[in-house]
């Protein structure tokens, strides 16, 4: 289980200024509800330039909304060129701590913040993400400009590490070989050992790994909404799910199965997993 701090679970738990903001005049989008994580920051910045009132709307997990919900009582009250020095460490720093696979969102908040104040200045909004650079993951459409970022910012040193910030690497794998060269030219030193695929899970193994994330990513969402899941069965790389409470009838039920259930489970199990509803 994720070793959250007791900030992190009071901002996901009771997490602030929740939902549109009547009266922004910035707004900044990032992520995709593809990618499994999406983050819509708003902004009302007076004459003065200074940030009177924040609220978001977001997708993602418990390390999403916390890192969103302290972003914007972190802002409230900073002059714009306060706000734009603001990065992810002062909002690791402000929940105390994060866990190393959940530090790509408070990433997110920072490129949001980024995002909002340039749609306020009328510039071209999340900059890295448009720069000139070569897409390198595919899965979550990370390049290698915004890899180099992560790697300078934050001073990684390991292919974990930078999927830990970016997501990239973290679903089909295909691109690792690819961002442990481009750490190596930011570290100026040779790839020492050659990276080896990643052993099979057996079923057991993958049970295990399922429930975790059911337990610990999926449900807690699903019960915002007066939802729940059930582990049915797995069998190899297809798990079979049953949905409860409000979600067991609800239309969207096929999107919540494939864009929440099976998109966090390939992310964090297997790539290849394949999630069915169980037939009544």
């Amino acid at each position: 289980m994720w070793n959250y701090t007791d900030t992190v679970h009071d901002h996901f738990l009771h997490p602030h200024n929740v939902g549109p903001l009547e009266g922004a005049n910035a707004i900044g989008e990032v992520g995709s509800l593809t990618c499994g994580d999406a983050l819509k920051l708003y902004l009302k910045i007076s004459d003065a330039e200074i940030i009177e009132d924040a609220s978001f709307e977001t997708f993602g997990c418990a390390s999403a909304i916390a890192s969103s919900s302290i972003l914007t009582d972190m802002i409230k009250g900073m002059s714009v060129d306060q706000a734009s020095r603001v990065t992810n460490k002062d909002i690791v720093a402000a929940l105390g701590g994060l866990p190393k696979q959940k530090m790509h969102c408070s990433v997110m908040g920072q490129e949001a913040l980024e995002a909002a104040i340039r749609h306020w200045r009328g510039e071209p909004p999340v900059p890295h993400a448009h720069e000139d650079g070569k897409l390198v993951c595919k899965c979550f459409g990370i390049t290698d400009a915004q890899i180099i970022r992560a790697i300078t910012e934050n001073g990684l040193k390991t292919v974990e590490e930078i999927t830990n910030y970016t997501k990239a690497g973290g679903a089909c794998g295909e691109c690792l070989d690819e961002i442990a060269e481009i750490l190596a030219a930011q570290l100026q030193q040779k790839v020492l050992v050659e990276l080896k695929p990643k052993a099979r899970l057996t079923n057991v193994q993958r049970m295990q790994k399922v429930l975790r994330i059911i337990d610990e990513e999926i449900r807690p969402r699903l019960a915002l909404d007066g939802g729940d899941i059930e582990l049915v069965d797995v069998d190899g790389p297809r798990v079979v799910v049953s949905l409860r409470g409000r979600c067991a009838n609800c239309r969207s039920s096929e999107v919540t199965i494939r864009d929440l259930v099976q998109g966090l489970l390939r992310e964090h199990v297997e790539p290849d997993i394949l999630v069915v509803e169980a037939q009544a």
